[in-house]
């Protein structure tokens, strides 16, 4: 049930969307006291559960991304699930979906037939493409936005090909903007008296948005910006640079002050007084030159002795970190960014905590990943007042 006294305590949460983005919505409205109903298939569930590296069988990610949702089973390619489902938006405030248009008309559960019937309801719907447009109804991952957006374009190095990420950004940056826009939904529904609405976002142009500047140097400029590798010419010195004991600092400048330390740090005072490495424009134009002299005096040192010169200098550089180094750094710890879960399955596991801290209303995590169907009987039975001869009819159906 939704945690009382927490941000969100009296929403109640639909998630019938599978992968990444949209369960990253239910996750992050969880984590604030909105009572998730993850409702999967009861023949396999959410294909997270196995996706991606595993133990015992259990996709980690899984573990995480379901954190405090109560999980139940539903086949909404039949009547008697498609019915339930009804039953349960009627008493619900979200509901999150994935699937292609044609699904969700198939299903009877499309914007126009879930409105009709639940006018109170913020149905957000996730996909590869969104609504409108000749790729509505076409399949779409992570992937293909990443491609679509323009993000591989830039990324990688000058000599190498498009380059992808090996984690699920594109679903992750859809799910934050996808967030925010439920809770805009419900604040126009709950304090301004609206109705509830669709919220539409598809998984390329929250990405696309992030950056943006290429689509403006091409309209401004008709130039298309290329791959660069890890500089960025406006905040030089700004790149990955290579210790002498073979580990990895990254560094940003992107005010003229942090330049300044920069120069000084690496033994190059006499620059930090120069207009013509300090000025922004007139650095840019020097980008290279400043990014050779950065690398050759990190390469010549140790990580440990680079870092304690830009730290006593104030420069802001950071080690390149690995997980077991994340997991093992002092102030994450400090902050409480990493949790210990006890997991009925897996054992104690350590998770990211919610990564907003609100003083009054914190975020919590309260059990992992459940097993397929597990609150079934609890959330139809309590919460619907399905009495077990209707429970057991709908299971021989195959209906949950």
């Amino acid at each position: 049930m939704s945690e009382p006294g927490a941000a969100l305590s009296g929403i109640r949460v639909v998630e019938a969307a599978t992968l990444a983005a949209g369960p990253m919505v239910g996750t992050a409205l969880g984590e604030f006291g909105a009572e998730i109903i993850k409702v999967e298939p009861p023949s396999a569930g959410d294909p997270m559960r196995t996706w991606g590296t595993r133990k015992n069988g259990i996709g980690l990610v899984w573990k995480s991304v379901s954190r405090n949702k109560r999980c139940v089973t539903l086949d909404l390619r039949k009547i008697e699930g498609q019915e339930l489902f009804h039953e349960l938006l009627e008493v619900s405030d979200v509901l999150i979906v994935g699937n292609r248009p044609s699904a969700l008309l198939r299903w009877g559960i499309d914007y126009e037939a879930v409105h009709k019937r639940h006018p109170h309801i913020v149905m957000l719907h996730v996909s590869g493409y969104g609504r409108g447009g000749p790729k509505s109804d076409f399949p779409g991952y992570g992937t293909l936005a990443e491609a679509m957006s323009g993000f591989a374009h830039v990324v990688g190095q000058p000599e190498g090909p498009p380059t992808l990420p090996p984690f699920m950004l594109a679903d992750g940056v859809a799910s934050l903007a996808a967030t925010y826009a439920v809770m805009m939904a419900l604040y126009h529904r709950d304090v301004n008296g609206g109705p509830g609405q669709l919220v539409d976002v598809n998984l390329i142009e929250p990405l696309a948005r992030l950056i943006e500047s290429s689509t403006l140097v091409y309209d401004q400029l008709e130039t298309i910006p290329g791959r660069v590798g890890n500089r960025l010419d406006a905040s030089a010195p700004r790149n990955a640079y290579r210790t002498s004991d073979g580990k990895w600092i990254a560094i940003s400048s992107a005010s003229p002050t942090i330049a300044q330390r920069v120069y000084v740090a690496i033994d190059r005072p006499d620059l930090a007084t120069n207009p013509g490495y300090v000025d922004p424009v007139h650095r840019q134009e020097k980008a290279h030159e400043v990014d050779k002299l950065v690398a050759d005096w990190v390469a010549n040192r140790t990580l440990d002795e680079a870092m304690k010169v830009f730290e006593r200098e104030q420069v802001t550089a950071a080690r390149i970190y690995d997980a077991k180094q994340l997991l093992e750094d002092e102030h994450l710890r400090a902050r409480g960014f990493f949790v210990s879960i006890d997991d009925p399955d897996l054992g104690p596991m350590t998770v990211q905590a919610p990564v907003a801290q609100l003083t009054e209303t914190p975020g919590r995590i309260d059990f992992l990943g459940r097993d397929l169907g597990a609150d079934s009987d609890a959330v139809f039975g309590e919460l619907l007042n399905v009495d077990p001869a209707r429970l057991a009819a709908l299971r021989a159906a195959g209906a949950i």
